[in-house]
């Protein structure tokens, strides 16, 4: 059956598909669609591998501000706004030569489902282990990332038992609030989720509640 999705989220629909449908025309037809999946998850693993290498358990941020390097941050939002852009043009390239098949949405599918994991734990280093004083449980962060996963799990059932794919609107966003995220703390450093902004509430409890929602 031919794949369907629907996607409703005005900051996919009104900004980023504009963007994407102007990057996807620089892409060569000669390159495979699963190429350009396959890259972008490769850009995953190594913006993961490389947080892990400074950072292998979560505690780097909270106990020794400084001890990443300002480029890591940086780098780590290059690598996410790559794996985005690489994963919303791979199914336009796929229309575009005329080369869809069944085997590349598994593909597809199949490497977002480890995505999903690993966007989630790579971010975790951002705001750190709880040490005390600031950041997040390790009790907390299995909860985050079975959220994030039981949204993907419902998306995807929802798509084998309708046929259609309804995008949900966390995709979009959780995104560009990575990216964002990895921006600010390669500006202004790893204290900025260590103060509270407002209220006397962390950057970190906004996160939860747009998670959440």
């Amino acid at each position: 059956s031919q794949y369907s999705a629907v996607d409703t989220n005005p900051l996919s629909v009104y900004i980023m598909q504009p963007i994407w449908n102007k990057i996807i025309k620089i892409v060569p037809l000669w390159i495979a669609p699963n190429l350009l999946t396959f890259c972008g998850f490769v850009m995953i693993l190594v913006n993961y591998f490389l947080i892990s290498f400074y950072d292998w358990d979560y505690t780097a941020s909270g106990t020794s501000p400084g001890l990443v390097p300002t480029w890591v941050w940086l780098f780590s939002a290059f690598t996410t706004f790559c794996a985005y852009a690489l994963d919303s043009i791979d199914g336009k390239h796929a229309r575009r030569t005329q080369s869809s098949s069944p085997l590349g949405e598994l593909f597809d599918h199949g490497l977002d489902s480890w995505a999903t994991s690993i966007f989630v734990l790579s971010f975790f280093s951002v705001c750190s282990r709880d040490n005390g004083k600031t950041g997040v449980s390790v009790y907390t962060m299995y909860i985050y990332l079975s959220i994030v996963l039981f949204n993907f799990m419902c998306s995807h059932w929802e798509k084998y038992n309708t046929g259609v794919l309804f995008l949900p609107w966390g995709y979009d966003i959780s995104q560009v609030v990575l990216i964002a995220a990895y921006l600010l703390t390669g500006a202004v450093g790893v204290e900025v989720w260590q103060k509270p902004f407002l209220f006397g509430y962390y950057i970190t409890d906004a996160l939860v509640i747009l998670l959440i929602g």
